[in-house]
């Protein structure tokens, strides 16, 4: 019995050595390490060994089989990295353009985003960001918007509770940071916003930037002033502005500002109307309830306000009509960027 396990052992490494392929090996495998084959084989037989021999035979029979199966698989491990580089060897073709790995870029909100703030960072403003979830107080009362105040009726809120929000502008960064800080400030509140409105123009969630300035002798002249270089760097230096009178509770007087069509340039289209402008914003100087709330003395200081939709930026920008393509998350879309 030892005598015929030692054959096989010799038998079986030599015939390993000479394996050169997968479908060798294959063979290997069933003739010697199988389920039917030679070792399965003698294995079976220990049970007419001598009683005494059967501890040591069977032993000697597990420690060849298993240095068999060590021998089998790092041979199998040879094989299969000596075709792979054979195949890699002589399949290449130098000629063929390299496989690019690929990368992700910024989504063109954010891209936007920041080109927004970057403008107006170089116009000396602060960037300050403050909380999604509000206070009744600082998203509406503390801008003028008192409780049952008609204007309320123009922000589809989402509420939380009696007196908590999702807040629906980046405004209440002004009353955040006029109740900390003392004049002169000039500041933007980049953020998420929230309203209950859904439609290629309109999405529940959606970004903006509010601005303010507050100092000594701000006029609505230093306003249209920081907008005109605003529109000029996003847009075009020869882009046509215009202001029209509007109504916000917390800027009086209130203004939209216009920008001559971007796609017909004012000459009227479908996308204007055929009017020939496009509304991008509204502003206004800050009216005097709003200083008050704050602690600020309105015969002492003056100030303007603005706010702008980042999605209506960037889709006047890229020639977007459906608000909706920023959100879908479709590669075909956002590689375009």
């Amino acid at each position: 019995m030892e005598e015929e396990l030692l054959r096989l052992k010799s038998e079986a490494t030599e015939t390993l050595v000479a394996c050169s392929n997968a479908d060798e090996l294959e063979s290997f495998r069933v003739k010697y390490l199988g389920r039917k084959g030679l070792f399965t084989s003698v294995m079976r037989n220990l049970g007419n060994a001598p009683k005494e021999d059967r501890p040591r035979l069977g032993q000697l029979a597990n420690t060849i089989k298993k240095d068999l199966e060590a021998a089998f698989t790092e041979k199998s491990e040879a094989v299969t990295q000596g075709q792979a580089g054979k195949a890699k060897s002589g399949d290449d073709d130098l000629t063929l353009p390299g496989r690019a790995t690929p990368v992700g870029g910024l989504h063109p909100v954010t891209k936007v985003m920041e080109e927004i703030c970057g403008v107006f960072e170089r116009l000396g403003f602060t960037v300050a960001e403050g909380p999604d979830i509000e206070s009744d107080f600082y998203n509406f009362e503390g801008l003028n918007i008192p409780k049952h105040h008609p204007a309320r009726d123009m922000h589809d809120t989402f509420y939380i509770s009696d007196n908590v929000l999702l807040r629906t502008h980046t405004s209440p960064m002004q009353v955040r940071t006029m109740e900390k800080s003392e004049p002169p400030l000039r500041m933007i509140a980049p953020g998420k916003v929230y309203r209950c409105d859904s439609d290629i123009t309109h999405t529940p969630m959606f970004h903006q930037v509010e601005g303010f300035l507050v100092d000594k002798k701000v006029s609505f002249a230093d306003l249209k002033g920081v907008l005109a270089v605003f529109i000029a760097k996003m847009f075009d230096e020869n882009t046509a502005i215009r202001f029209r009178p509007s109504f916000f509770p917390f800027t009086e007087p209130s203004a939209e500002v216009d920008i001559a069509c971007v796609i017909c340039k004012g000459e009227g289209c479908r996308v204007c109307k055929q009017t020939g402008w496009l509304e991008i914003l509204g502003a206004g100087m800050i009216d005097p309830e709003v200083f008050k709330k704050v602690g600020y003395d309105p015969e002492e200081y003056s100030g303007f306000a603005f706010g702008l939709g980042v999605e209506r930026i960037a889709m006047l920008k890229y020639g977007i009509t459906d608000i909706r393509l920023f959100y879908e998350n479709d590669l075909r879309f956002l590689k375009q960027f």
